[in-house]
Protein backbone atom coordinates (compact mmCIF):
# COMPACT_ATOMS: atom_id res chain seq x y z
CA UNK A 1 0.00 0.00 0.00
CA UNK A 2 0.74 3.65 -0.22
CA UNK A 3 0.63 6.43 2.11
CA UNK A 4 -1.78 9.43 1.14
CA UNK A 5 -2.52 12.45 3.21
CA UNK A 6 -5.73 13.92 3.22
CA UNK A 7 -7.17 16.80 4.80
CA UNK A 8 -10.69 16.23 6.36
CA UNK A 9 -13.46 18.43 8.10
CA UNK A 10 -13.66 17.38 12.26
CA UNK A 11 -16.85 16.11 11.37
CA UNK A 12 -15.56 13.58 9.37
CA UNK A 13 -13.11 12.57 11.83
CA UNK A 14 -15.35 12.66 14.38
CA UNK A 15 -18.01 10.25 12.31
CA UNK A 16 -15.07 8.13 11.50
CA UNK A 17 -13.67 7.79 14.67
CA UNK A 18 -17.55 6.52 16.37
CA UNK A 19 -17.37 4.18 12.97
CA UNK A 20 -14.01 2.79 14.91
CA UNK A 21 -15.42 3.36 18.64
CA UNK A 22 -17.99 1.00 17.33
CA UNK A 23 -16.42 -1.50 16.44
CA UNK A 24 -17.20 -1.14 12.43
CA UNK A 25 -13.76 -0.92 11.47
CA UNK A 26 -10.51 -1.51 13.48
CA UNK A 27 -9.10 1.82 11.93
CA UNK A 28 -9.72 5.16 10.39
CA UNK A 29 -7.56 3.95 7.74
CA UNK A 30 -9.72 0.85 6.97
CA UNK A 31 -12.95 2.83 7.29
CA UNK A 32 -11.47 5.41 4.70
CA UNK A 33 -10.68 2.57 2.18
CA UNK A 34 -14.29 1.01 2.05
CA UNK A 35 -15.08 3.97 1.76
CA UNK A 36 -12.94 4.75 -0.98
CA UNK A 37 -13.39 1.38 -3.07
CA UNK A 38 -17.09 1.45 -2.88
CA UNK A 39 -16.99 5.00 -4.39
CA UNK A 40 -14.67 3.57 -7.37
CA UNK A 41 -16.68 0.40 -7.38
CA UNK A 42 -19.83 2.47 -8.25
CA UNK A 43 -18.13 5.37 -9.84
CA UNK A 44 -15.21 3.75 -11.94
CA UNK A 45 -15.09 0.32 -12.37
CA UNK A 46 -18.39 -0.42 -13.83
CA UNK A 47 -17.53 1.52 -17.06
CA UNK A 48 -15.00 -0.52 -17.89
CA UNK A 49 -17.49 -3.49 -18.50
Amino acid sequence: MKLVTVLLPEAYLEGLDELVRSGMYPSRSSAIRAAVRDLLKREVWPKRE
